[in-house]
């Protein structure tokens, strides 16, 4: 079986009649062609008062022995390429992807961070009065040497290999504004209707660094985008208006407990930007390990993820819910907001956008494990599954953050002490000298008692500390 790309040439009397002529032809599986040096600008040609565009389509053909050598068989390359060779994108991320240092929750959200961008705003799902889409704004947090970096890298590849629009780490907000403009693309409906969209994945692997210290008209700009409106406008330097159609921004960054403590207002944690980003936090690497390589098994698999990521990056048009979704949705959106995963005010906005969460995760899961568009009870059920997960430790996000003065010492001694178990006084003392004096440790310490986090016992020359496990 070969594969030929077969030209169609169409004509009409104006430019409108020849567009929608276009987009008859595109719902029966024809694509735009673009010009060979603008690939954003479609092939059309103007002759006097005709119009004429061109289409193509990729098509296998098959020689047979049963027919004339000058006759094909041709198979419509719409549903050919749409066939997957995995039964899951993510579970076969994850097996790929083993032999690595970074924990397994950084891995699953590298691979969902990369498939919420090569949906773009082209695929949705219209929910009553809201239509959701797709994009995520998930942040890995850690320590340095947690592997947040190795995590980002290995999945980077996917986005390169498939030429999805990424904007660069360090930029300034009038680069990026540009960037999210000279990113439009275009896309057709169900219905045949051409629309104009701008998707952008925004990578950073130092997310505070590219936020920049308390930048608030950044932020301001990402908390408007997450939402993808059809049009946002913007003030020029010039003082003129400039806009921006179809906006798409989905974001995966990583950073630290202490560059957010240091750089984002204390005001902004909890709402605005924050309530909109997934935060998944973790202490450490999984396990070390000494080369990490592919095994031949491995690099085949790598292959077949590459082909079926090419395949999720077709995947056009509106997302559609079984009735069985939608009788489990029934049931658990009232049931969550009464019983949210942990109490954190600093997390009150994210309680009231997981909802949101959840829905765009649940498309996610379906873009993973088939190409039919069709969200059903297994993709719900794997989307809540998968951010319970991550709200186990999704607290120690803002570990250290808070009004206090000591907020970000006790946080830390709390930490020690869990892992350690028992310390002594002098012990704490001398590990935070120069973060506290031997009056302020003993008040914090006090606190900790009240919180019954520890039990002091006092000795002849010290003050032994043991961690008291609350259930």
């Amino acid at each position: 079986m070969k594969k030929r790309t077969v030209y169609l040439a169409l004509e009409a009397n104006s430019k409108r009649e020849l567009m929608q002529k276009m987009s008859d032809y595109v719902t029966e599986g024809w694509l735009p062609v673009f010009w060979p040096l603008h690939d954003k600008e479609v092939c059309t040609i103007e002759f006097g008062s005709v119009y004429i565009g061109v289409l193509g389509m990729t098509v296998a053909v098959t020689e047979s022995t049963d027919i004339k050598q000058d006759k094909k068989r041709i198979i419509r390359c719409g549903d050919l390429n749409m066939q997957r060779k995995l039964d899951d994108w993510l579970n076969s991320y994850l097996l790929c992807t083993q032999n690595t240092e970074p924990r397994e929750t950084y891995r699953l959200w590298s691979a969902i961070s990369i498939i919420a961008g090569a949906l773009q705003r082209k695929c949705r799902l219209d929910w009553g009065t809201l239509v959701f889409y797709p994009n995520m704004y998930i942040v890995l947090v850690g320590p340095p040497a947690a592997r947040k970096g190795t995590a980002m890298n290995l999945a980077r590849q996917f986005l390169e290999e498939n030429q999805i629009k990424m904007a660069a780490e360090a930029i300034t907000r009038e680069a990026l504004i540009r960037e999210l403009k000279n990113s439009t693309d275009t896309v057709v409906t169900e219905s045949g209707k051409m629309y104009f969209h701008s998707s952008l994945t925004i990578w950073s692997q130092e997310l505070t660094v590219f936020l920049g210290y308390q930048n608030h008209q950044l932020m301001s700009d990402l908390t408007d985008w997450y939402d993808c409106r059809d049009q946002w406008t913007y003030r020029t330097k010039n003082m003129g208006t400039d806009e921006i159609i179809g906006v798409y921004v989905n974001i995966f960054g990583a950073t630290t407990p202490d560059l957010i403590r240091s750089t984002m207002p204390l005001d902004a944690i909890g709402g605005g930007l924050t309530s909109r980003m997934v935060f998944i936090f973790e202490e450490n690497k999984a396990r070390p390990i000494a080369y990490p390589g592919l095994s031949v098994e491995e690099k085949a698999l790598l292959e077949e993820l590459k082909y079926d990521f090419a395949r999720i990056h077709m995947l056009s048009g509106q997302f559609k819910t079984t009735n069985a979704f939608l009788e489990k949705w029934i049931r658990w959106y009232p049931a969550q907001e009464h019983n949210p995963p942990f109490v954190d005010s600093r997390f009150d906005g994210y309680m009231e956008r997981r909802a949101n969460h959840v829905m765009k995760l649940s498309m996610i899961c379906n873009a993973s494990r088939t190409g039919d568009m069709l969200v059903d009870v297994v993709d719900l059920e794997r989307a809540i599954a998968i951010l319970k997960q991550a709200e186990i430790k999704m607290p120690a996000t803002f570990s250290g953050v808070g009004k206090l003065n000591n907020a970000d010492t006790m946080t830390k001694i709390m930490a020690d002490l869990g892992t350690a178990k028992t310390m002594l006084f002098s012990e704490i003392l001398v590990r935070y000298k120069s973060d506290v004096d031997k009056w302020t440790l003993e008040k914090i310490l006090e606190s900790l008692e009240a919180m019954k986090f520890l039990r002091r016992i006092a000795m002849e020359n010290d003050i032994k500390l043991e961690y008291t496990k609350r259930e």
